[in-house]
């Protein structure tokens, strides 16, 4: 291999994974100037250092990553950002995750060995290829306890992997369906001129289905059985130098699913945990924090999270925080930030 192509790859430097790796914000500060964003005001507000994005090895939390693109479709104005940078973010621009496919056999191996890769690029992450009978569904989701706004991430991702498709199908392939798990933005008719299928949304996953016929036998053009093994080979000890989630962050990834059965119980999210109750008790004070507190810190979060949501009654945000009652959540939500969620969302409109 060649030091160009080592480059290109992104096989140095090579840092522990404790988020997402930079490649997947390859280009993202000139593509954001494109869309007529300030630069310096979207990587301030989520906390990111330009520098960070040179090193593709180098980790960016996933709760800034997410972050910066959703502030960068407000602040630029353009709603579909994420499906405009993911429309023209080809797979080498990815660096390891992308050579990954482009290096792989078949396109079938392609889309297998992207997907048992990508933890090692990104954590607290559900991907999976599922098959489906006639066709396989490919399946992304962020599974980030604090991670509430993603729409960006996920019309971006998908876009990575129809153009790792449309890489050896050709610039015209469509796939089956698509779809996404959050509700239809205002432009939703771009979407399905950019994947050229039916795309549906507020589905339970964001999800490309794929007809095997399409894929099965066809050759990548880049093929290259050792480039593949010293890829994967790097992308695996990345991983194993830290590519884990926190406590914490999985602890709030637990409550969040579990509010919507009523109040979280301690015992029952430490056995989720693998932990015992004391145990998770005495992980949390380590941080500075009760379980009580991570509840309330949880609950604070999804209450911002609903109420951004527009079309959602407020009606009905009571049952999903895990209150038996409209007033409680009103309460707490007074307790919280001194207004009524009313009020709240009136002053944010």
């Amino acid at each position: 291999m060649t030091p160009s192509l080592f480059s290109a790859a992104g096989l140095a430097p090579t840092a522990s994974n404790i988020g997402v790796l930079s490649a997947a914000a390859s280009g993202l500060d000139g593509f954001i100037r494109a869309q007529g964003g300030d630069l310096d005001r979207v990587f301030g507000r989520a906390g990111i250092d330009p520098e960070q994005l040179r090193h593709p090895t180098l980790s960016l939390a996933l709760t800034n990553y997410c972050q910066v693109l959703e502030e960068a479709a407000r602040q630029s104005g353009c709603d579909n950002f994420g499906l405009r940078y993911g429309q023209q973010f080809q797979p080498r621009a990815l660096g390891l995750l992308g050579y990954v496919g482009l290096c792989s056999e078949t396109l079938e191996d392609a889309l297998r060995n992207f997907a048992a890769a990508f933890p090692y690029h990104q954590h607290s992450t559900l991907i999976r290829l599922v098959d489906c009978g006639e066709c396989y569904r490919f399946d992304y989701q962020v599974q980030h306890g604090a991670i509430l706004d993603r729409r960006q991430d996920a019309e971006l991702t998908m876009g990575m992997a129809l153009n790792l498709l449309r890489h050896a199908l050709g610039a015209d392939w469509t796939p089956r369906a698509v779809g996404f798990e959050h509700a239809r933005p205002d432009g939703w008719q771009e979407h399905g001129k950019v994947f050229g299928a039916p795309v549906h949304f507020q589905r339970g996953c964001n999800s490309l289905l794929v007809p095997k016929a399409d894929i099965r036998g066809r050759l990548m053009p880049e093929r290259d059985a050792n480039l593949l093994f010293l890829v994967q080979d790097v992308i695996r000890r990345l991983g194993e130098q830290g590519n884990r989630p926190d406590l914490l962050e999985d602890a709030g990834t637990q409550i969040r699913l579990a509010l919507g059965e009523g109040e979280p119980v301690l015992e029952l999210i430490a056995e989720r945990l693998e932990l015992t109750a004391a145990g998770l008790q005495r992980r949390l004070r380590e941080a500075g924090l009760s379980f009580s507190q991570l509840v309330e810190n949880t609950r604070r979060d999804l209450a911002l999270h609903y109420l951004r949501q527009r079309q959602r009654p407020i009606s009905e945000l009571a049952p999903l925080l895990g209150y038996s009652e409209t007033s409680a959540f009103s309460r707490a939500f007074r307790r919280w930030f001194g207004v009524s969620p009313r009020q709240w969302r009136s002053h944010e409109g």
